[in-house]
């Protein structure tokens, strides 16, 4: 074996002073940028000179700037809920409350805390997923070809450059031609066309044509002093916080209402104002959602976790938001219904050829360093049938890979001193080139046509003289087998309300052959959508409901495929693996790049798959919905509580003329109860078998209802004991009575909530019971001790308040919620009007 360099391991080669002069490297000449770097392009670099490179120039990345974690964490004590912490803080102190300055205090720490604890342990999971999406490279090291993670190439490495690919580094192009776009670098939309010599800029995308380049500059010392990182993590603002937003402002007004007639009623009543602003902005504070962020930080966090887990990895938290309200799939079908692995299944030979002939010219017309799938099944063919064995060694000259215009691929090569070209490619193209006439052409395509109506490809393979014309040696049949769990994943998505369609550039036997075989039987050709498209409007959205997918399907068509889809009102995810699925990616709702996508399909995609098929796809979509179920349940107990404490505070003032409620007491109840609700991220939900939707207006009603039953509920228990119990002459047993009852319908109320039907149904999740147990437990055992303001009640007091809210919620407010939440669904059911579809994405 040749070594990159013989100095090059005795006395490693210091490069600073190359890498310095960019303009000079960049200008040099092939031959002299390969003497400065000291490097064979036919070995590459040794591994020793590798490590001594990596050391000395470190790694092909641009530091990133990470914000200080102490200032991230004094940005928490910034915002609207912490403003309002705040602002009680100094008002308690202004009256001498410094009881509740504490307890204030520690709610604003607390919360500071979990957020900063939450968001550093999201970004943990999100780097963890950069790391796994990073680009890769085809490297020449040892003089044998391998991937590596771009982030790893030094100057000097000797790397292969295709179709598709992100140019890792600031590349010199050795060999082969390039077309380049540079339009995300210098803005120009028109591609570069590169040849030996020229440079290629790190961070540009090679559009057509392959060849191979040496690194001559890495991570910052590159021309844009910067690597590409293509996966961009920045959070998006999530549709669930545009809900959550408008029923938070409704909140408010509801709370500002209750408030204006309660400081009205104060002022008649000569209340001093001094000692109702405390109480005043705890109970708007109330509709604040103090715990909110750290919440759907968790929940997103989980549940991205959780998916990585099972081979999907989120680039962006909202994907799986996202997924929960999918109804509509479109998939390759290489790669993600079948096995993505090509293999020959069948060789003709024709006229005087045998078998290994055919083999053996179709294996020269192949490169390994491609790792084409056709190319390598050719190769893996011919290293099974020993076609080289006990041949004389073949040289490679030149190698023309496959070309959507040329359609074949050629190579030129030497054995025994002679030169010999060889090709494979279609079969008319190949048999044009040999110059065979029409009727021959005509009666090889139907042998074509029989073997692709079983799921065949087939190509021709041919060979000759390097001047001439060559001759038509074989027919090779090569098949991609459906994965086993094909049909069943499919019929496993069609259950839980997600069609799929199935998208190929197969001809339309092979994806009949295909289809039917997976449970989707009805495939048209793609010219059918777009003639539909020129006619009424309603034709195509007909054509889209009737099928399981189209065939002959170009990259670019995809984009009119998703562009159909979503014009008929429907949520749709697309899977891609190539550059030109990058429109229809970011088009589609839920972009979902495979596991052998192209590093531009992974950068537009909000979603990468890490194993191939339909599995994980089914674990995003269940996901998804699992995660929707989680916060439906906040937003449900967060609009029926508030409602709950700022009515009833307020109509027990205007009812009784006190705060039935210390604003020690309710500052505790906050504390206690809304990181409780933290713990809904981690709660047991089953994934509904039907897409979600964020149109909840009929659950704002039953939360708004449950709401107004809790309170008539505490209102009526209250009385009882003001009537009955002399709750009016001791306002400490009052405070007390009311927080324990509040506190109590707060637990109960979130476990009738988290569940759509009977609350029995499923069991909480471990974490949820204990943080509720411990809400409960700490609550009593607090009015038991007589801190300020809470004055210890009889045992049985205590106990009669616990079951009367046990039985109002778990009893006949959870039967009042499954009333109204099946009486909503009927409604559905019945009343739904049809949807107007939505106009196109421009």
């Amino acid at each position: 074996m040749q070594k990159a360099s013989g100095k090059a391991e005795a006395q490693p080669v210091p490069l600073k002073s190359i890498t310095a002069k960019v303009p000079d490297i960049a200008t040099a000449s092939v031959s002299d940028t390969l003497a400065a770097l000291h490097v064979n392009p036919d070995t590459g670099l040794a591994r020793a000179e590798v490590d001594t490179r990596l050391n000395e120039e470190g790694y092909n990345e641009v530091a990133e700037k990470v914000k200080h974690p102490v200032l991230k964490f004094l940005g928490k004590f910034w915002g609207v809920s912490a403003w309002m912490l705040e602002l009680i803080m100094v008002l308690s102190v202004v009256l001498g409350n410094y009881s509740d300055l504490a307890v204030v205090g520690a709610l604003l720490v607390v919360n500071a805390v979990l957020g900063f604890m939450q968001e550093h342990r999201a970004e943990g999971v999100v780097e963890a997923l950069r790391k796994q999406l990073q680009v890769s490279a085809r490297v020449r090291r040892d003089s044998s070809w391998q991937v590596i993670p771009a982030r790893e190439l030094v100057p000097g490495d000797i790397v292969r450059v295709r179709s598709g690919d992100v140019i890792p580094a600031d590349v010199k192009l050795l060999t082969g031609a390039l077309s380049v776009d540079q339009s995300t670098l210098t803005g120009e939309s028109n591609d570069a066309d590169k040849a030996p010599g020229d440079v290629l800029s790190s961070g540009s995308v090679a559009r057509r044509g392959e060849g191979n380049g040496v690194v001559i500059l890495t991570g910052a010392r590159t021309y844009f002093g910067r690597t590409t990182e293509l996966v961009q993590v920045a959070r998006p603002k999530l549709h669930i916080e545009a809900v959550v937003a408008k029923i938070v402002r409704w909140l408010f007004v509801i709370v500002g209402v209750l408030l204006g007639v309660v400081v009205a009623l104060s002022v008649i009543r000569g209340v001093p104002m001094i000692e109702m602003m405390p109480l005043t902005l705890v109970l708007l504070m109330s509709a604040v959602p103090v715990a909110l962020p750290v919440m759907f930080t968790v929940s997103m966090a989980l549940g991205s976790k959780e998916l990585a887990k099972r081979g999907v990895l989120v680039t962006r938290l909202s994907a799986a938001e996202d997924a929960a309200t999918m109804d509509m799939l479109c998939v390759d079908k290489t790669g993600t219904i079948t096995m993505n692995q090509l293999a020959v299944t069948g060789v003709i030979p024709l006229e005087k050829a045998t078998e290994a002939d055919v083999l053996f010219a179709g294996a020269l017309a192949s490169q390994e360093a491609n790792q084409d799938t056709i190319d390598l099944a050719f190769l893996t063919a011919a290293k099974e049938h020993h076609v080289f064995d006990g041949l004389p060694a073949v040289t490679p000259i030149s190698f023309a890979p496959f070309d959507a215009k040329s359609r074949r691929t050629e190579a030129v090569v030497e054995q025994n001193g002679q030169r010999l070209c060889v090709m494979k490619g279609a079969v008319r193209t190949i048999a044009e080139a040999c110059g065979l006439r029409p009727p021959e052409i005509v009666a090889l395509e139907q042998r074509v046509s029989a073997a692709a109506a079983k799921g065949y490809r087939t190509l021709a393979v041919a060979r000759g003289p390097e001047k001439g014309i060559p001759a038509l040696v074989g027919l090779v049949s090569l098949y991609d087998p459906p994965r086993s769990d094909a049909k069943q994943l499919i019929a496993a998505l069609l259950d839980i309300g997600v069609q799929v369609k199935m998208l190929t550039g197969d001809a339309l036997p092979v994806a009949l052959e295909i289809g039917s075989g997976v449970g989707l039987p009805n495939i048209r050709r793609v010219g059918d959508l777009k003639a539909a498209g020129t006619g009424t409007g309603s034709e195509a959205i007909d054509l889209l409901a009737s099928v399981d997918g189209f065939a002959e399907v170009y990259p670019e068509d995809k984009y009119i495929v998703v562009q159909h889809l979503q014009t008929a009102g429907h949520v749709t995810g697309m899977t891609g693996d190539g550059v030109n699925d990058a429109p229809a990616l970011r088009q589609a709702e839920v972009g979902i790049a495979v596991s052998t996508a192209t590093d531009v399909a992974k950068g537009a995609a909000s979603v990468v798959l890490t194993e191939p098929g339909l599995t994980n796809i089914l674990t995003l979509v269940q996901q998804g919905r699992t995660i929707y179920q989680r916060i439906l349940t906040w937003i449900i107990n967060k609009i029926s509580r508030t409602i709950l404490k700022a009515a009833f505070v307020s109509i027990a003032f205007v009812v009784t003329g006190k705060f039935v409620v210390s604003a020690f007491a309710m500052l505790l109840l906050v504390f206690l109860t809304d990181f409780a609700k933290i713990s809904l991220a981690t709660d047991n939900v089953r994934p509904s078998k039907k897409p979600e939707t964020w149109n909840i207006g009929g659950f704002i009603t039953v939360s708004v209802v449950l709401g107004i039953a809790m309170l008539a509920e505490t209102l009526f228990l209250l009385w009882v004991g003001w009537t009955r119990f002399g709750l009016s002459t001791d306002n400490n047993a009052l405070y007390t009575f009311s927080f324990l009852l509040l506190l109590y319908f707060a637990v109960f109320s979130v476990v009738s909530a988290r569940e759509r039907h009977w609350f029995w149904s499923t069991l909480p999740s471990k974490a949820l019971m204990l943080a509720l147990a411990a809400d409960a437990i700490t609550g009593t055992l607090l009015t038991f001790v007589g801190i300020k303001g809470l004055t210890p009640l009889p045992w049985w007091a205590t106990l009669a308040v616990f079951a009367y809210a046990m039985v109002s919620c778990l009893v006949l407010n959870d039967a009042l919620k499954v009333a109204m939440i099946k009486w909503r669904i009927l409604n559905v059911m019945v009343l739904k009007p049809v949807p107007t579809p939505a106009p196109a994405k421009e």
